[in-house]
């Protein structure tokens, strides 16, 4: 075939070689205003290395490689002996220990710590989003591990190195190690108060046999897993080793996995215990209160990890548009397009700002903060989880048919759009969890009262949104039926409120203007034409550095 018919013009170079953190102005300002001082140079040149390693072409093609070539499961080994064994492609580890040694399992014990690790699983997140599980899943069994102060001191000082070491065996013997978490049963699913496990207590103190099944079991090759069972005091929380003390391998039995819509580099499992040894986290019959500061950190990863994915959309569509001419002009110049970026790169921004507030909130430690969390952390998971496929789906379309190829890695995001939206409480789930702290917890109420208050008379759109809010919080008739209604209203009032803030005038004045003025339309890309959009857009490009 003559070589003139395959000219290559008007395409796209790719989106490589730039750093990720530095290139995000919602992340790097939001950072910056978080962070003490006498932190600040040291997270940057942290986050700065992250992301440049995030942005390469190595990443990328990890990030490939691990989707292309997902995990298997090996039950036996050739000689017939049950191993339970899941064999990952080597592009996985890579990512995993790139992320464990930038201490991306490593928020509870250093100042600026939540801040500082959210930014960068903000930014890792952006090169590929299914070894994040297990990384949150480790982060997140801090808080749980420390209501007993002995497993506490045994345990954290793994779960917080930046040390990965790939290997099964005896955790004593690791540096580093990573956790699971099994809560859920093919039976209940969400109401885990219905789980049927049972945990049979040994002679020694804390020590238990568990026989049943978990139904989704992530990360199955952790080193250790948080689960729930019925002990004879009600449902328990037990801290569950892969390989015992003696060096041999705890009971396991890896049924299958599954097979997902996306998240395919990530192993999600269902496994069965038969005789399974555990030792006891907390009380027996306080399970769910053992587990639930777990369940809460993960939330948060939920909606980080969503703000990362979202990011990621913009940065390719910005990107794509930049470069890419059609009707006699560059498409980013295009009014019309030039105002499904703006809108884009709204959402992608109240998003940022959301997660790392709250990963601020975490930081600050005080009794005020922890109340803030109750309500603004399922607020958040319900809502910027929800808007993340949508918004990824329309960046997708920015870059037209080749958007919709697997080279472009936009399928890739949106086949894991909708996850963090299931995932730890889907959306019903999350709706339901702050109506219960509306009704059991007034200081968590207040707490939120005083943060979106913190804002008022800045914007009358944003006064009136909270006017609105209130009018809804105070009338209690269909009030579960209305959930998610007040959630939704609740979120966009915290987002307006940070927004109006902390962000430039332009990107305040679109936000308010559209998601709490009524002026938009009920899809993106309607924003009010006034608005300076060229200038939002500019905000969200990525340069290469």
């Amino acid at each position: 075939m003559a070589a003139t018919t395959h000219t290559v013009s008007n395409q796209v170079p790719p989106l490589v070689g730039y750093d990720v953190f530095t290139a995000d102005r919602a992340l790097t300002e939001a950072v910056e205003r978080h962070l003490a001082p006498e932190l600040l140079d040291g997270a940057r040149n942290e986050l700065t290395e992250l992301g440049r390693s995030a942005g390469s072409a190595q990443a990328q093609e990890w990030g490939a490689l691990a989707n292309e070539y997902p995990p298997k499961l090996r039950t036996h080994d050739r000689y017939g002996h049950r191993i339970d064994e899941v064999e990952f492609h080597p592009a996985y580890h890579r990512l995993l220990g790139h992320a464990v040694g930038a201490r991306l399992t490593d928020a509870w014990g250093r100042p600026g710590g939540h801040v500082r690790r959210a930014a960068g699983f903000l930014v890792w997140t952006q090169a590929e989003a299914g070894h994040g599980c297990p990384l949150s899943m480790t982060h997140a069994a801090v808080p749980a591990l420390r209501t007993d102060p002995v497993l506490a001191a045994e345990w954290e000082p793994r779960l917080t190195s930046s040390v990965y070491e790939r290997e099964l065996r005896p955790a004593a013997q690791k540096t580093g190690v990573l956790f699971g978490m099994g809560m859920t049963e093919k039976q209940g699913g969400t109401d885990v108060r219905s789980n049927t496990t049972r945990a049979e207590p040994l002679s020694a103190d804390g020590e238990y046999l568990l026989t049943g099944h978990k139904w989704f079991c992530s990360a199955p090759m952790s080193d250790g897993f948080l689960v729930l069972a019925q002990a004879p005091g009600g449902l328990t929380c037990f801290l569950l080793p892969r390989v015992l003390p003696d060096g041999t391998r705890n009971v396991f039995a890896i049924q299958r996995l599954k097979d997902k819509l996306g998240n395919r580099s990530n192993a999600s499992s269902e496994v069965e215990f038969d005789g399974t040894w555990a030792r006891r986290v907390g009380e027996e019959g306080r399970g769910v209160r053992t587990i639930i500061e777990m369940v809460a950190a993960t939330r948060l990863d939920c909606v980080t990890g969503s703000a990362a994915l979202m990011r990621q959309a913009v940065a390719q569509a910005v990107h794509h548009c930049t470069y890419r001419s059609a009707f006699g002009g560059v498409l980013i110049e295009k009014p019309l397009m030039r105002n499904v970026l703006a809108d884009l790169a709204l959402e992608s921004e109240a998003a940022t700002v959301l997660a790392l507030r709250l990963a601020a909130a975490y930081d600050a430690g005080t009794e005020a903060e922890a109340a803030f969390l109750r309500i603004a952390v399922p607020t958040a998971k319900y809502w910027v989880t929800k808007r993340c496929t949508p918004m990824v789906g329309e960046a997708l379309e920015c870059l037209g048919g080749n958007g919709y190829v697997e080279e472009s890695g936009m399928p890739r995001l949106l086949r894991e759009a909708p996850l963090n939206s299931i995932w730890e409480g889907s959306g019903n789930v999350q709706a339901l969890d702050v109506l219960r702290a509306l009704q059991r917890e007034p200081q968590a109420l207040n707490a939120f009262l005083q943060e979106v208050g913190r804002a008022r008379g800045a914007d009358h759109r944003l006064d009136g949104a909270i006017k609105g809010m209130l009018t809804e919080l105070a009338d209690l008739n269909g009030i579960e039926a209305r959930a998610r209604r007040l959630v939704e209203r609740m979120a966009l009032v915290l987002q307006g409120s940070l927004l109006v803030r902390w962000a430039p005038p332009e990107v305040a004045d679109a936000f308010c203007a559209s998601r709490l003025g009524g002026d938009w339309g009920t899809a993106f890309g309607t924003l009010p034409h006034s608005l300076d959009l060229a200038s939002i857009v500019e905000r969200a490009r990525p340069v290469a550095h």
